[in-house]
């Protein structure tokens, strides 16, 4: 079970590049996200917060099984920034642009941690791994959501 557990917490072995992976793992949500939108997802709006509040409980279990072999939210963990880059475009308009700037927003909260998200961090076991990336999407999906609001792209 706990190849299982790996496979899932460095998403299908992404977290295996080391550093950058985190980059790697939001970009590439974006890349099948957009995929997935190119080929008539109109239906993503429907069933990407269940997906995405899957990814996040899974990553959590997940972050926590193998926080014993490789420590505590260990570089090649990174589910959290698959579930914090899939919250940073919930109920977004897919184009280019919001792929873009989402990604540049989550990846500011991500690694900057403003605004209490670096607290988050000392949460205990796998929701301490999530949390704040769960947090910096909200705050990334806050911005987009005012910046295509207010009409600013």
């Amino acid at each position: 079970m706990i190849k299982v557990h790996k496979l899932v917490s460095t998403s299908l072995g992404i977290g295996y590049i080391g550093k950058g992976g985190g980059t790697v793992a939001a970009v590439a949500v974006c890349f099948c996200l957009y995929a997935m939108h190119l080929a008539g997802g109109s239906q993503l709006v429907l069933w990407l917060p269940a997906a995405t509040l899957l990814l996040t409980i899974l990553g959590v279990w997940s972050a926590n099984e193998v926080e014993p072999y490789w420590g505590k939210d260990d570089k090649k963990v990174v589910i959290d920034e698959v579930a914090g880059m899939m919250i940073s475009l919930l109920f977004i308009p897919l184009s280019i642009s919001t792929l873009v700037i989402g990604l540049l927003l989550f990846r500011f909260f991500d690694i900057v941690k403003p605004l209490y998200i670096r607290r988050l961090e000392k949460v205990r076991g796998g929701w301490g791994v999530m949390l704040d990336d769960v947090v910096a999407g909200v705050y990334a999906n806050i911005i987009l959501q005012l910046l295509l609001y207010f009409r600013i792209f």
